[in-house]
């Protein structure tokens, strides 16, 4: 999360991603449009499960660049007009030049972007831009910081993967970490239509949500049943499902949540028109897209306990992939048992 990113300007991100990868001595590569592909175990573990979060954060792209301190940026990403308002601090990258925010430039979200100071010295050619906020910060049981979304995910499918090495578990597992999901999924997309995954794979999208009612902040993982777009693969929900509830009984601190997150569309909705079984799990997030209720620009935050819950499912859902079939089953063989019985009392009673 100090790693100031936006879409298509992922790189430091990825940088650290890839850093964390070689220092647990994950197996991964950059396909050819810039994701990064992390697998753990083989096909003999049997069905795979793919981990699937992005990088990138709204923010800004500078389009130009009039010189004399000042730039054109162009803003990509769902933050709605109210909230552009000049004299907003930016950072410019590379070189961290502080900047503010100026006049709109037509009807799109381009605007003006000023050196903070006149004179000062700036890095010529800055590529994009972020808002001025804390990088990370973590205090009360919260994580605060400008790109909570979706680097939460993408820490969380690290960890997940670390965890999962660590324990020696015999799990057959593809992280996919992708870019530009902010401006249409288009890393998520790329991956999808490629061969990377098998067809069979299930498919478990990561993000943080908008925190929307029924779900609050601090009780745990959110099993997402679906987004603004797409209703998710019901099997696949119900096994996630009942490894959450069998990680509860077992684990009475582990806490987690269902729910419809419609606040947004997220990438389960991308792998699924390409045919792929998809499921979702989010944190609630505060601040989405660093929207402050009272409408100025603020960190976003989560709580740290329901990242950790995340984690704990995905790994303990990992481990459980040979019981697919067993676990979804339950629903099916009591509805069975339901019938015979619905047949044998309306007999008696017609």
């Amino acid at each position: 999360m100090s790693c100031p990113a936006a879409p298509l300007h992922e790189a430091g991100v990825r940088a650290v991603v890839e850093l964390i990868c070689t220092e647990h001595d994950l197996d991964w590569k950059r396909d050819k449009f810039g994701n990064v592909i992390v697998r753990l175990g083989d096909k003999s573990a049997g069905r795979p499960i793919v981990l699937a979060a992005h990088m990138d954060h709204p923010g800004f792209e500078v389009a130009r660049s009039p010189g004399r301190g000042r730039w054109e940026v162009q803003f990509n990403g769902g933050v709605p007009n109210k909230y552009f308002r000049s004299g907003i601090p930016l950072r410019l990258l590379p070189g961290n030049t502080p900047a503010r925010l100026g006049k709109r430039i037509g009807k799109a979200k381009r605007f003006e972007a000023r050196a903070a100071a006149a004179g000062q010295p700036h890095r010529p050619n800055p590529q994009f831009a972020v808002w001025e906020l804390e990088d990370f910060a973590a205090r009360n049981g919260r994580i605060h910081g400008r790109a909570c979304d979706d680097l939460i995910g993408v820490a969380s499918v690290l960890a997940t993967l670390i965890e999962l090495k660590r324990s020696r578990s015999r799990t057959h597992v593809i992280g996919v970490i992708s870019r530009a999901e902010e401006i249409g999924f288009q890393g998520a997309l790329t991956v999808a239509e490629s061969k990377l995954l098998p067809k069979h794979a299930l498919i478990i999208s990561l993000e943080t949500s908008k925190e929307l009612p029924p779900t609050k902040m601090g009780k745990g993982v959110i099993l997402r049943v679906g987004d603004r777009a797409s209703i998710f693969d019901s099997e696949s929900m119900r096994f996630l499902g009942e490894v959450a509830a069998g990680l509860q009984a077992r684990e009475s601190e582990f806490a987690f949540q269902r729910a419809l997150m419609f606040g947004g569309t997220c990438e389960a909705t991308a792998f699924q028109e390409f045919g792929f079984k998809t499921a979702a799990v989010c944190v609630a997030l505060g601040n989405y897209h660093n929207c402050h209720p009272q409408g100025r620009i603020a960190a976003e935050y989560v709580s740290l306990a329901d990242a950790c819950s995340m984690v704990d499912l995905l790994v303990e859902a990992a481990k459980r992939m040979r019981d697919f079939s067993k676990l979804t089953g339950k629903l099916p063989r009591r509805l069975g048992a339901l019938l015979k019985e619905a047949k044998r009392n309306l007999r008696r009673d017609q």
